[in-house]
């Protein structure tokens, strides 16, 4: 792999000088990283890598081995012991970790930070204040002030969010510099210039049904759009346009704006977000797929929303008939209307669906002129060159799976199928061609089905909901026989290491690979496929921007190697416009970044390289301890540490990191009663609402609120929830009287009457909740770890008083007449459960201070029982001769 000149001045600027790498998409972020990987593979330096996944990590192993470096780099795991995983870090390299491991080693002092070379962060534009890299990076900083850090990110747009984002990433990173290289920098732009790619751009014309349906469905965008800004004055009316709403990101954009007011919003405007979704599928299925296809979304669409009556009103809008009547075009033609009277009639009295046209889609046949020219020029090609590859990238599996078929079996075939499977009627079927082209001979995945997999009999059947969720899937039964199966092991020795997500050899001449730009199982796919299959023609069947700039990369890095590129794209559609905004959008938040690092101010000490830096030093004083000076040892202990005992699954969640940062010292221990331990007396058990509800209807919460109050004097039941997404523990019907066990809370009510000692307390996030746990803890001593390490559930020798067993306290409990009140009363004057059988009224009067309770009490103990009121039971049992007390 050779290193491009602008490539080599970013490896150069971000090794000399800590700092954060903002690269546009598609320029190859991760060839730098491969670059500082294969520096620091040295067992002299311990380099650490962070926020990397599995498939970035077996990406990154793979590159580095196909160029025979050693030693490669190593991956912890959850599988290594804590002795396995400090004898690594001895033996130094480049270690890829996961966060949730590395943070506790860091607290427990098993990692040896003086000796790590430095730590680089990949996808940088996720490093909140509040997430594990964060906390990771401050408790590096604390004891190692040499050791280098660098961030990588490609995603711009991501940094311009919010007040100052991009300086508040470099401030949990501890970087001061900021390096930013996007397409129009100039020596990228010279660099690919050079190298510049043969690119032929084939538009293509949208039909007049088409177009007719585009105007109609934009028209109906714009009609939600405005309604939705006329309901709701509160939203960014900048962001909610028609340019943006026919966008990816239109709808992460939208749900950041609402999810804070969501609970408070009218059913109207929830149903124009969801019409808005709706409207932006359909708009998708318009250029993306066949006329079937997008007239049976249409016509699903349309029946489903008839049927149950859910919509905004654009259903009835003129927009909208003229959207089903252009859709319908599509599949039978334009009818004159004066037979269309006739027709109609005549079709009635047959039975039978009005005769099929089935417009072809436009793209097809310009792809089919694209291959016809490739083979052309491959017939003529010099013996030195011989024939070249192709590869054709399209959206998404559907699609590339509909090219298959078209190139395959020829666009009449395809249409005559789906019509078929999606819109005959009584018997009114196309036949099938049976000349048929080369078939198709290898399927990454294997019997020639797609990753999803649904069947289009079983899709013509879903609600629309369920379209939605599947509406890239469909079963392609092809028939594989012997010889396609010899050619489909040929095709597996040629490209041992493509993708599964590729469909291979797809033509024989030319040989032919397509693959799918989005929703690939792998995204490193389309990269190792363009790399092993070294194509000599491209077809963008899509336009995509990430790939086009891969295209240049990949040409100016085999600079011997001819490349033409075919760019498909429908002139004045949605799809052109979707393109530009995209470019349009990451070139403006590269000009907001550059504008912003001309005026950002940052502090010398931002690195945490001195004892100075604001970020990095904690206030170990709490805010609200008071210094008596003329009491002795007054000054030492407001000087004491704090700390808390943390369960180790609780590293997943970002409190312990924020707890950290208010100078509380972090023990992190595997707890069986709790998460975290303030204090001796004080143990709380964190929920978050979708975990508190799920502990709820398991059960497991009240065996966790059992075992708390048990072993400590002050249990407590912690939930967080987002102030900025709405919830509601109550049924549908808030106002009824009925109380129901389903509702949450009902268990909750349930749960603290049980529990009388147990406390819940609400916390808004878990800036608050470390804030809460300090005022906790004021004043009050440590917990001690040993201690809390010996705690068990299955141990019933401890708990929060060693004065009282915990059986026939269980089962005290639930006798009538026993409540919070008298229980300790009964328990302190009576030895056991046998001797509190035999009392009369009047002493157990005397004992539990009510005569009404002593009544319920002696006639529950005394009555005598018939077997049918006994509950049913596997063994007999008797009153119980184990002592309260225990004995000392």
């Amino acid at each position: 792999m050779s290193i491009l000149e602008y490539e080599n001045q970013i490896f150069l600027d971000a090794f000399h000088e800590d700092g954060l790498l903002i690269a546009a998409k598609g320029l190859g972020l991760e060839r730098i990283l491969l670059y500082f990987l294969k520096v620091y593979c040295d067992p002299d330096s311990l380099v650490l890598v962070l926020n990397a996944t599995h498939i970035d990590e077996a990406y990154f192993l793979e590159q580095l081995e196909t160029q025979g470096l050693s030693p490669l780099p190593k991956v912890i795991t959850n599988e290594f012991s804590a002795s396995d995983r400090q004898n690594l870090y001895l033996q130094g390299g480049v270690l890829f970790i996961t966060s949730r491991i590395l943070v506790v080693d860091l607290l427990t002092d098993r990692v040896p930070v003086e000796k790590v070379s430095g730590i680089l962060v990949y996808r940088a534009h996720k490093v909140a204040e509040s997430c594990q890299e964060a906390f990771i990076l401050r408790l590096y900083r604390q004891k190692n002030k040499n050791g280098f850090i660098k961030a990588f990110s490609d995603n711009a747009y991501a940094f311009t969010s919010g007040f100052c984002q991009v300086e508040r990433v470099m401030r949990n990173l501890f970087v001061r510099s900021l390096f930013l290289w996007p397409r129009f920098h100039v020596n990228v732009a010279s660099c690919l210039e050079q190298h510049k790619v043969d690119v032929i751009e084939v538009q293509v014309q949208l039909t007049p049904a088409m177009l007719a349906c585009q105007m109609a469905l934009l028209d109906l965008l714009n009609a939600c759009v405005q309604e939705l800004k006329r309901c709701n004055t509160a939203i960014d009316t900048e962001e909610i346009t028609v340019e943006n709403a026919i966008g990816k990101s239109f709808e992460k954009s939208i749900q950041l704006q609402l999810d804070p007011i969501w609970h408070q919003l009218g059913p109207k405007t929830k149903q124009l977000v969801s019409d808005l979704k709706t409207l932006r599928l359909i708009l998708n299925h318009l250029t993306q797929y066949d006329c079937v296809t997008f007239y049976n979304m249409v016509n699903s669409v349309r029946m489903s929303e008839k049927e149950f009556g859910k919509n905004s009103g654009w259903l009835f809008l003129e927009s909208a008939d003229r959207l089903f009547l252009h859709a319908r075009e599509r599949i039978y033609g334009e009818e004159d209307k004066s037979k269309k009277s006739k027709t109609e009639t005549e079709a009635k009295s047959l039975g039978s669906a009005p005769k099929p046209v089935l417009e072809v889609c436009p793209k097809w046949k310009a792809l089919q002129d694209v291959v016809s020219e490739i083979e052309e020029e491959n017939k003529s090609a010099s013996q030195e060159m011989g024939p070249g590859r192709v590869l054709i990238a399209a959206d998404d599996d559907h699609t590339c799976s509909q090219i298959k078929e078209y190139l395959c079996d020829g666009g009449e075939n395809l249409l005559a199928r789906l019509y078929n499977k999606f819109l005959a009627a009584k018997g009114e079927y196309i036949e099938e061609k049976k000349d048929k082209k080369v078939k198709a001979t290898k399927k990454g995945k294997g019997n020639g089905k797609t990753s999803k997999g649904v069947s289009k009999e079983t899709e013509a059947s879903l609600t629309l909901t369920q379209m939605v969720r599947n509406k890239e899937s469909e079963d392609k039964d092809i028939i594989i026989d012997e010889k396609e199966k010899t050619e489909e092991k040929s095709g597996e020795a040629k490209f041992p290491h493509s993708s599964l997500d590729a469909y291979f050899e797809v033509l024989e001449e030319p040989v032919t690979v397509i693959h799918p730009l989005h929703g690939c199982s792998d995204p490193y796919s389309l990269i190792r496929t363009l790399h092993e299959v070294q194509p000599r023609y491209v077809v963008l069947y899509d336009p995509d921007m990430d790939f086009v700039r891969q295209l240049e990369v990949y040409r100016a890095s085999n600079p011997g190697q001819p490349l033409r590129v075919y760019f498909l794209m429908y002139t004045g559609s949605v799809e052109e416009q979707k393109y530009l905004t995209t470019l349009r959008k990451e070139k403006e938040a590269f000009e907001y970044l550059i504008k912003e690092k001309s005026t950002m101010v940052i502090p010398e000490e931002r690195e945490g390289k001195t004892e100075v830096d604001p970020y990095l030093s904690r206030d170990t004083t709490p805010a609200n301890a008071t210094v008596n000076t003329r009491k002795g040892g007054g000054a030492a202990d407001a000087q004491k540490q704090q700390k808390v005992i943390v369960d180790m699954r609780e590293f997943n969640s970002e409190l312990p990191s924020l707890i950290h940062r208010r100078g509380i010292e972090i023990e992190p221990i595997t707890l069986e009663v709790g998460d975290y331990i303030l204090t001796p007396d004080i143990c709380v058990e964190r929920k978050s609402i979708s975990d508190l509800i799920g502990s709820l209807n398991s059960g497991r919460l009240y065996n966790q609120c059992v075992a708390m109050c048990r072993c400590y004097r002050r249990p407590v039941l912690l939930i967080e929830f987002d102030p900025s997404k709405s919830f509601s523990l109550q049924g549908k019907y808030q106002m009824s009287n009925e109380a129901s066990l389903q509702d949450t809370t009902t268990r909750l009510a349930l749960l603290t009457m049980h529990f009388p000692k147990l406390r819940i307390l609400w916390c808004q996030s878990p800036y608050a909740t470390a804030e809460l746990f300090e005022d906790l803890k004021s004043g009050r001593e440590q917990p001690d770890l040993a201690a809390a390490m010996t705690i068990s559930t299955a141990d019933d020798s401890i708990e929060w008083s060693d004065r009282y067993s915990h059986g026939p306290q269980d089962i005290l409990l639930r006798m009538p007449g026993v409540n919070s009140k008298n229980y300790r009363a009964i328990m302190n004057k009576v030895h056991n459960l046998a001797e509190l059988s035999t009392l009369s009224v009047e002493a157990l009067t005397e004992i539990m201070g009510s005569s009404q309770h002593a009544t319920l009490l002696w006639n529950f103990l005394s009555s005598k029982h018939k077997p049918s009121d006994i509950a049913v039971s596997t063994k007999p049992t008797k009153p119980s001769g184990r002592p309260f007390k225990k004995k000392r």
